[in-house]
């Protein structure tokens, strides 16, 4: 059979049309702010953050009931390991609270932190970026991995920097009185000082409404503690997956080698920072700062 010169133009749109639709829907996975769901239990959806989560508690359970069943008492492996880390970590949160005591109450919660944080990070920067799914809109496919670190979800770390500031609060209350927490930012005491106080201390009509307003600010303050913790974390975590991706589609080998090695330091470091402070917030919420005033007013007396 002879082909006719139409009929060949004709088969060649095909294949160029055919090779364009290829290009087209070529799945593109890119950098959101967001986490992406990658399933739907009825009308709750299940993201890669979420999931991602789930994962580093399920290593944290895991590792927990194996060094329960295999503790020696001449530690060895895995449990000699362990026990360093946490001697030396114990030893630095008596550094930062000054008490044994608040230690032994706070430290169980800021080291399952740290090992959450800590997980979450390093599992977001793991070459698993080839499991996802692909979905397809509009003349683009998306490509949406299953792994995408935890705290590279702001509500992640939003209910994290929750958690830290208000179990500060609760653990303020139990520690020193409801009424004494409750005084620190709204310090009625200060103002009902005016009138007890006005005839033998005049200056106190100007020291009792700043110290009121002080107690205002640290209400703003446990505000911005929430705001600040959530979106250090998240955006330390983000920006690193952002440059590795960024650096992986430049040169897919070798260049973000040095980048990955940065990225572990700095998901190391994020984790200490943010457990560190839940150590800081609960200790201030424990002092009671009306006892150090109970015993600095003598010192000025006798002045």
């Amino acid at each position: 059979m002879e082909t006719t010169s139409s009929e060949i133009n004709t088969n060649q749109v095909e294949i160029d049309l055919g090779q364009q639709a290829e290009v087209e829907t070529k799945p593109v996975h890119e950098a959101t702010l967001y986490a992406e769901p990658i399933y739907h239990i009825g009308s709750f959806a299940i993201t890669n953050a979420l999931f991602t989560s789930w994962i580093a508690v399920f290593l944290i359970i895991i590792i927990a009931i194996s060094l329960r069943r295999k503790l020696k008492e001449i530690p060895k492996g895995i449990q000699n390991f362990f026990e360093i880390i946490l001697e030396g970590a114990f030893s630095l949160c008596d550094q930062v609270t000054g008490s044994r005591t608040i230690t032994t109450k706070v430290f169980p919660l800021a080291i399952s932190v740290f090992f959450f944080i800590l997980i979450n990070n390093w599992l977001g920067i793991l070459p698993f970026g080839g499991f996802g799914l692909v979905e397809k809109g509009g003349a683009e496919s998306v490509f949406i991995p299953f792994i995408r670190s935890g705290t590279a979800d702001i509500n992640t770390t939003l209910a994290l920097s929750l958690m830290a500031v208000v179990g500060a609060n609760i653990f303020g209350i139990i520690s020193i009185g409801l009424w004494k927490t409750f005084n620190k930012y709204v310090n009625l005491k200060a103002l009902a000082g005016i009138i007890t106080k006005i005839r033998r201390e005049p200056t106190v009509l100007v020291v009792a409404p700043v110290t009121f307003f002080v107690g205002v600010l640290e209400l703003i303050g446990e505000f911005a503690k929430i705001a600040s913790l959530s979106f250090r974390l998240f955006g330390n975590v983000f920006a690193g997956e952002v440059l590795l991706l960024s650096m992986s589609a430049l040169l897919a080998y070798g260049l973000p080698i040095p980048f990955l090695f940065l990225e572990i330091f700095v998901g190391l470091i994020q984790a200490f920072i943010f457990s560190i402070l839940v150590l800081v917030y609960f200790t201030i919420a424990s002092q009671d700062h009306d006892e150090h005033d109970e015993h600095e007013e003598p010192a000025h007396a006798m002045t």
